[in-house]
């Protein structure tokens, strides 16, 4: 069994605090904020590698204002949720996570997952551990780009040693994300970072989530042949990690899936476009999981 630790590092002053915690796989405990009415159809968002819940906080204040009721989560290893004292930050670990949450929400979510939290949504479903309503994959497929997935981690474990200030961590994120909005930086970076005794500041993330062996894509492909729920892919029309081809790939492994090609968004679509991300997920659910008018979900 997983023992879990909190993060080790000192939260910075104004860091929004989570207004949920919940029980998870192996001891974990999760942090996570909620949107909406609770009677309303409910909506799991999972972020990808090396994000937090702030990741989806617009997309999830617009699901909860429209209906649903909208729950994001920071993934083990991230943000405020435990640290895994083994460094288990496996996919079998993520969806027992994601299992763990479901059942204490007590409702059929319809999952939206961005890169590495897609990959959890779409294997938890396709391999029938989570019984889900609706999935929407964000910029992941089973086939995926090797040179943009390297240069995520190359990323990660480029600034593993910290940062002198706020200002280093807003350049570094300029420099990998050239598209990313400079407003509230480095001011909006805060609850992305955490101080360490040693006086710098570090991802809020832990850093053994690097040493995880990568997941064969055969996995994927599976998951995605068994896909049952209605299914929506949204890539970033200047992705480099879920290419033209990748997207082909998954469509013909799930033909009743949906594809929408979002230009100017590269792989952080919700980030670089979050405007047309939003509509083309609200319209989605609106028509595969519709709130009906006492605000509960229709099913």
């Amino acid at each position: 069994m997983t023992v879990s630790i909190l993060n080790p590092y000192t939260r910075l002053p104004g860091t929004p605090v989570p207004t949920h915690s919940w029980p998870a796989g192996d001891g974990i405990r999760l942090a996570g904020d909620a949107w909406g009415d609770s009677r309303g159809p409910l909506v799991v968002l999972l972020h990808g590698v090396g994000q937090t819940r702030h990741a989806w906080r617009t997309t999830a204040r617009m699901l909860g204002a429209a209906g649903y009721h909208a729950v994001t989560f920071d993934a083990r290893g991230h943000g405020d949720s435990d640290w895994a004292m083994d460094g288990d930050y496996s996919r079998d670990a993520m969806v027992r996570d994601l299992q763990s949450l479901v059942a204490t929400l007590g409702k059929r979510p319809a999952l939206i997952g961005a890169s590495m939290g897609g990959a959890t949504g779409l294997v938890g479903v396709g391999e029938g551990r989570v019984d889900a309503s609706a999935l929407i994959l964000v910029d992941i497929a089973p086939r995926t780009e090797p040179s943009g997935v390297a240069k995520v981690r190359s990323f990660m474990n480029g600034t593993a040693e910290g940062f002198g200030s706020l200002g280093e961590a807003a350049a570094a994120i300029h420099a990998y994300r050239p598209r990313a909005r400079s407003a509230g930086v480095p001011h909006g970076l805060s609850k992305n970072l955490r101080l360490g005794p040693d006086g710098r500041y570090y991802w809020h993330w832990d850093p053994r989530l690097m040493e995880r062996e990568r997941e064969p894509d055969d996995r994927r492909v599976e998951a995605a042949r068994r896909l049952d729920v209605p299914t929506l892919l949204v890539r970033g029309g200047q992705s480099d990690v879920v290419s033209e081809d990748g997207a082909r790939d998954f469509l013909a492994l799930c033909p009743r899936a949906e594809f929408v090609n979002i230009t100017g968004a590269g792989h952080m679509v919700s980030g670089d476009r979050n405007d047309v991300f939003g509509r083309a997920a609200l319209g989605f659910l609106r028509r595969v999981v519709p709130v009906c008018d006492d605000g509960s979900a229709s099913e």
